[in-house]
This record gives C-alpha cells, structure tokens and sequence, in this order.
C-alpha cells in the first residue's frame, strides 16, 4: 500500500473549508481524473474515475466524520483499495490547513507503474491545489453536511 500526504493552507475559516469538502459530488471541479461522484446517502458514495485512459467505478464509505475536524473513508466492494482523512486545522479566523493522508493499493500494472514513478503524489497535490483555488475563488461553500459518523 502506497501513502500520499499533501497539505494546503486555505484563505477561509474552518467551516467554510469543512463544509465544502462534504459536497462530494463538487469534487470533479477540482479533482483530476473523477467524473462523477454520487451522493448514495450521508456516508456512501459512487465514484467515476479516468485516469490514464482507465474507467474505474467504485463506491466509498464515510467511517468517521466530525465537524470541523476531519473526515475518513474507505472503499468497499470493487477493485480499487484505498482509505484516507482529511483533518481540518483551523489556524485563525480566515485560515485553515487541509491536510489529505490516503492510503492506496495500486492494482494492475499500469496504477502499480503509476504509483512507482510518483503519479499518485502528483495528482494529489494538484487536487489539493486546485480545492485551495476553488474555495478560495468561491469565498463561501456551496452547501454543507454538518452530521456526525463516529467509527465503529
């Protein structure tokens, strides 16, 4: 299993950047590669992916989820294997860092060659760029899920 970490500092408080990360189906606005992601119910979610020409379907799992702080998933079913959090570190009141540590088995020998030559890395940190862009562009969130999941 390959690790990726990627932080970026956003110019907005706290909430605002927790409340837009829990618009999952945004996400193909800034996140290289997914198409589409489906809101199934408060924790499952189906997501379409291309990446290096690939199509991949597979549905995720929000396994603890607390306001404010932090967020973590997991796959279920499929042949994608990852899991993840990202923590919000509130820094002030108009500054936050988001930081993004994922989990992911590469499959088949185009994602383990990917993985290999840093791709993985690369495309995370662009996303996390990008989700710095978007919300700071926006200045507010575009809708907000406030629910707590505690972990089983």
């Amino acid at each position: 299993m390959s690790t990726v970490k990627e932080s970026v500092e956003v110019k907005v408080p706290v909430h605002t950047a927790y409340n837009q990360w829990t618009q999952f189906e945004e996400f193909p606005k800034f996140m290289e590669g997914v198409e589409e992601v489906t809101q199934l119910d408060n924790t499952h979610n189906h997501w379409t992916t291309k990446i290096g020409g690939v199509r991949r379907e597979f549905d995720t799992e929000i396994v603890d989820q607390l306001p404010d702080e932090r967020i973590a998933w997991r796959t279920i079913g499929g042949d994608t294997q990852q899991m993840g959090m990202v923590h919000f570190q509130r820094l002030d009141d108009t500054h936050t860092r988001v930081e993004l540590v994922m989990d992911v088995e590469p499959t088949g020998a185009a994602d383990k060659a990917a993985s290999a030559v840093g791709l993985i890395d690369r495309r995370v940190k662009g996303d996390m760029r990008r989700f710095k862009e978007f919300i700071e562009q926006r200045g507010e969130e575009s809708g907000s899920w406030r629910g707590r999941v505690s972990p089983a």
